[in-house]
C-alpha cells in the first residue's frame, strides 16, 4: 500500500513483538458434532493482536470461503447482500465461536447443516451450534442472507466497500473486509476462496483468482472466481460494475490482466503497460511470482492510496494522471507486495513493516535501476535516499513508535506510517550493509520461499536472517526494529539523525491536519 506522504509530488503507500498462539492444521470431515471428550469452551473474540485485539477469532482455522454476493441493480450505491459458507477446523472443543462481521444484518446461520443460534455484539457475530464442536474436527458454518455495511459515500473513503462512478470495489486493509462478509478477518488465518458475484446484465464482475464460469439467467449474470492460493481476508477484491478486462501477453507463464472503467479504457490501459517489465524484474530479484495471474484495477476517483489486493492491485485515476516516472515505481511497490504481504502475510499487524518496508525497498530500487530515481525521489543514489531517511529516523520513532511496534491504531495512518515504509526499507538497507549484498539477496529469496502461502513474524525474519548470513543478528535487528532511537548505520559512521523537536502544545497538535500515510 502507498499513500500521500506530503513532501514528494506524490508518494502512495499501498497496506510483531506479541507472541500469540498458532492455528492447527487440517483434520478430517465430520457430520453433526458429538459431545467432546474435553469440556467445550467458547472461542475467543479476537486473536489478541496488539493493534487490533478483536480482529480474527480463536478456536478454529478457516480452510475455505465459498462467498456469493448479489447486486440487485446497476447502482454503485446499493447495499449488497450475500451468503457465505466457511469450512474450518476446530482448534479446541467449541461451545460457541465468533465471526468478524460489521454488516447490517444476518438472515440465518447453520453449522454442519443444522440451525445454529446467533447474536451480535458490536462487530462480532457469535454463533452457538446445536451441538459442541470437537477439537481437530472439520466443520462448516453458513451465514445466509447477510447484508453488507452500506457503501462508502465517495471514492476517497480510506478503506472499506467503495463506490465509484462505474461500480464498486473493495479496499479491505487492514480491518474492513468483515464489513462486507462474515470472516475470520486477520492475516494469520489465510484460506482459499470461491467467489461468485451476481449482477445485472451489462455489468461485469472480477475477483481474486481464476475465472471459473459465467452463467446468464433472467437478466443477471453470475461470475465465479477461484483463488486457490491461501489468501488473507484483507486482500479480497470484488470489482463489480461497468468495467472491462484487458489481457496482456503473459510473463513467464503469469497471466496479466487489467480491469478499468469501460469509458476510460483507452486512456488508462496504456499507462499500466510497464507492469510486464516489473513482473520480470521482480522475478529476477526474488524468484517466481507466487500466484497464477497479476494485474491492475484502476477506478475513477482519488483514493489517496494504492492497495495490493491479491493478484489485482488497486489504483485510481489520481495516480494515473501523474508522469510515468512516478507511476512505475509505485506499480512496482504494489507488485512487490504479492511476495511480501500477500504470499507471506504478517503474523500480527505490528509486523506490517515486513510488507511495507520490502515493498518500499523494491519501489526505490526499481526507480534507481531504471534511471528514474532523481525524478522520482530527488536523489541520485540509494545511499543518498537512505541517508535522508536515516536523518528522520529518531523523529519517526518518537512520533509513530519503533519500526516493528507502531504506537497505536487509533487511525489507519497510525499503523501505515512513514516508519514502516521508509523506516522499514532503511532497516533492510542497514541489514544489507551488515551482511553484504550476496547474502542479503539470498535472504530475500529464502524468506519468500520458506513462508510462501503462510504468515510469518518479525522474529521469524530475524531467525532466518541469522541463519542465511551465518551471523547472530538478534541484537542487531532488534535494535533496528524495536529500539527507541536509530542505531548507527554500518559502513556509514558519518550519518547523523536530525534532532527531535520539542512536543507541540496540545492545542496546536489538535489543530494540525491529519497526515495521510497509508
Amino acid at each position: 500500500m502507498r499513500a500521500d506522504m506530503g513532501n514528494r509530488s506524490l508518494r502512495l503507500v499501498a497496506a510483531g513483538s506479541a507472541v500469540l498462539l498458532g492455528l492447527a492444521g487440517a483434520a478430517t470431515a465430520a457430520g453433526p458434532a458429538s459431545a467432546s471428550t474435553h469440556h467445550p469452551t467458547p472461542g475467543s473474540a479476537g486473536l489478541g493482536d496488539r493493534l487490533y485485539p478483536l480482529l480474527g477469532n480463536g478456536g478454529y482455522d478457516v480452510q475455505n470461503y465459498d462467498l456469493s454476493l448479489y447486486y440487485a441493480q446497476k447502482d454503485p450505491a446499493q447495499q449488497v447482500r450475500g451468503d457465505v459458507t466457511i469450512t474450518a477446523v476446530a482448534t479446541q472443543s467449541l461451545s460457541r465461536f465468533d465471526l468478524d462481521f460489521g454488516g447490517d444484518g444476518v438472515g440465518k446461520v447453520t453449522v454442519n447443516g443444522w440451525p445454529a443460534a446467533f447474536s451480535r455484539d458490536g462487530e462480532e457475530l457469535i454463533v452457538t451450534p446445536k451441538r459442541p464442536l470437537d477439537n481437530h474436527r472439520k466443520f462448516t458454518v453458513t451465514v445466509s442472507g447477510f447484508t453488507a455495511t452500506p457503501i462508502a459515500p465517495n471514492a476517497d473513503s480510506p478503506a472499506g466497500f467503495v463506490k465509484t462512478p462505474d461500480g464498486t470495489i473493495v479496499a479491505g486493509q487492514p480491518n474492513q473486509s468483515h464489513q462486507l462478509f462474515p470472516s475470520n478477518d486477520h492475516p494469520r488465518d489465510k484460506a482459499t476462496y470461491t467467489i461468485t458475484m451476481t449482477a445485472p446484465d451489462g455489468w461485469t464482475a472480477t475477483a481474486n483468482g481464476t475465472p471459473v464460469r459465467t452463467r446468464h439467467h433472467g437478466g443477471y449474470v453470475s461470475s465465479t472466481y477461484r483463488e486457490a492460493a491461501p489468501m488473507a481476508s484483507e486482500l479480497i477484491q470484488v470489482a463489480v460494475g461497468d468495467f472491462v478486462t484487458k489481457y496482456r501477453a503473459p510473463v513467464n507463464g503469469v497471466v496479466v490482466r487489467d480491469v478499468v472503467p469501460r469509458r476510460l479504457a483507452d486512456q488508462l490501459l496504456p499507462i499500466a503497460a510497464d507492469e510486464r517489465n516489473e513482473i520480470a524484474w521482480m522475478e529476477s530479484k526474488v524468484g517466481r511470482y507466487p500466484f497464477d495471474r497479476y494485474g491492475s484495477l484502476v477506478i475513477d476517483g482519488d483514493l489517496g492510496f494504492a492497495l495490493e489486493t491479491q493478484g489485482l492491485s488497486l489504483y485510481d485515476t489520481g495516480l494515473f494522471s501523474l508522469p510515468l516516472v512516478i507511476i512505475n515505481p509505485i506499480l512496482t511497490h504494489e507488485l512487490a507486495h504479492q511476495w511480501f504481504g500477500d504470499s507471506v502475510a504478517p503474523w500480527v499487524w505490528s509486523d506490517v513493516w515486513q510488507n511495507e518496508g520490502h515493498a518500499t525497498w523494491y519501489e526505490v530500487l526499481y526507480a534507481y535501476e531504471t534511471g528514474t530515481l532523481p525524478d522520482y525521489a530527488g536523489v541520485s543514489t540509494l545511499e543518498d535516499y537512505y541517508k535522508r531517511a536515516y536523518a528522520r529516523g529518531d523523529q519517526w520513532r518518537v512520533r509513530y513508535g519503533p519500526v516493528a511496534a507502531p504506537l497505536r491504531s487509533d487511525s489507519i495512518w497510525d499503523v501505515f506510517n512513514p516508519n514502516v515504509y521508509d523506516g522499514g526499507a532503511l532497516v533492510l538497507f542497514a541489514l544489507r550493509q551488515q551482511i553484504g549484498v550476496p547474502k542479503f539477496e539470498r535472504l530475500e529469496r529464502a524468506w519468500v520461499a520458506k513462508y510462501r502461502g503462510k504468515s510469518a513474524s518479525t522474529q521469524d525474519f530475524i531467525a532466518l536472517a541469522s541463519k542465511v548470513s551465518g551471523q547472530n543478528l538478534t541484537a542487531f535487528l532488534n535494535a533496528w526494529l524495536y529500539g527507541s532511537t536509530t542505531p548507527p548505520m554500518p559502513g556509514h559512521p558519518d550519518w547523523t539523525v536530525n534532532p527531535v523537536p520539542a512536543p507541540a502544545p496540545a492545542a496546536a497538535v489538535a489543530a494540525a491536519p491529519a497526515t495521510r500515510l497509508r
